[in-house]
């Protein structure tokens, strides 16, 4: 460490940050052991909204796009690695209107690994960002987040639809329940490692100079294009493997609006101003408080004594709670808690050089 410049080495950066791992797997260890399921549960869950929130980050924060149509994606992931993850007698015990279609009743197309089935979601949200995204990072101003918004919906109609594939109105049942603390914060860690690396690349650094002025980032010769559509395919992809450890994580996934539709995209949207919109850290923070706030919260939605006078509870008080907080935070608190500031080795060493300094002066 040097205290002239207030950095950290990076060879030191690297020891703690092993350690931070080292440490947060042993808390892991002892939750797991000293937690309910419930408690367990929505450990897991805050790993799952924090990729969702990195992945949406990338694209709205730091590279000043509007995509609204992230649930689509985050759908699509979460079909696909089902759909692989499910054995033969699980597809067939669920598709019990229509039967399955062919490839999809194959042993070929059944009982693939977890880890390989997210790969194949993923990669297939990747696909359908870069369908999507091709023509659409060719025109300018607001057409992305319209365009994004109606693929949304195009997908949610087209699962609905689609019932010798996807189960129609009914769903898919019967999920193998792979999603546990590890594989979600596993995955959280790779989403982090591969995200930060791009934010902080020379890519990076054109994207936030496309997100301050496009017009003067092309006028420098940067690929305006390339590097917004890079950005949202490489979203796309772990918005997919959000969807599929989220679909494994429930067991069961419908393609209704608050499951895998419009509702989601908005409560990611929430948690990403909430941490702050352009900090990848603040993403995984938002995301934290909204899991956790979304499950204190049920109580609104459920009968109230005060007094000896009792309250009805009202389906869907949690999210006009989360509405009303998305528009305080929108009035008085617009950069959110990191604002696009970073949780970082050297950031806390200076925080921590500043109090040591005040401490003096207060003596």
């Amino acid at each position: 460490m040097t205290m002239d410049k207030k950095t950290i080495s990076v060879k030191a950066q690297i020891i703690l940050t092993i350690l931070f791992i080292v440490g947060v797997c042993i808390l892991f260890f002892i939750a797991e052991e000293n937690l309910n399921s419930y408690m367990i549960r929505i450990v897991s869950l805050i790993g799952i909204f924090s990729i969702m929130a990195v992945s949406l980050t990338l694209i709205n924060g730091v590279s000043g796009m509007l995509s609204l149509g992230h649930a689509g994606f985050i759908a699509i992931g979460a079909y696909v690695a089902a759909l692989l993850t499910m054995s033969v007698q699980q597809k067939e015990a669920s598709f019990i209107l229509m039967g399955v279609a062919f490839p999809i009743n194959t042993e070929a197309l059944s009982s693939i690994p977890f880890f390989w089935a997210t790969i194949a979601g993923g990669s297939v949200a990747a696909l359908m960002a870069f369908v999507v995204g091709w023509p659409t990072m060719r025109m300018s101003g607001d057409y992305l987040a319209i365009t994004s918004l109606g693929f949304a919906e195009i997908i949610r109609i087209f699962l609905l639809n689609w019932n010798r594939i996807t189960n129609g109105s009914l769903g898919l049942k019967g999920i193998p329940s792979y999603t546990n603390i590890w594989w979600s914060w596993g995955w959280l860690l790779i989403t982090l490692l591969i995200i930060g690396s791009f934010v902080k690349s020379s890519y990076g650094r054109a994207l936030r100079a496309i997100r301050d002025d496009p017009i003067a980032a092309k006028a420098m010769g940067i690929n305006v294009f390339k590097h917004q559509l890079t950005s949202f395919v490489m979203g796309g992809f772990f918005a997919g493997v959000a969807g599929s450890l989220y679909a494994h994580w429930l067991t069961s996934i419908d393609p209704k609006p608050t499951t895998l539709g419009i509702m989601l995209t908005f409560n990611i949207l929430i948690m990403i101003v909430l941490g702050g919109l352009g900090s990848l850290s603040g993403a995984v923070l938002g995301a934290g408080l909204f899991a956790v706030l979304s499950e204190f919260l049920r109580f609104v939605e459920s009968d109230i004594t005060l007094f000896g006078f009792t309250i009805a509870g009202i389906s869907g008080m949690r999210m006009l709670v989360f509405s009303a907080l998305f528009i305080i935070i929108m009035i008085f608190w617009q950069k959110g808690i990191m604002g696009r500031n970073e949780l970082t080795w050297n950031a806390l060493y200076r925080t921590m050089l500043r109090f040591k300094r005040g401490d003096k002066h207060g003596k």
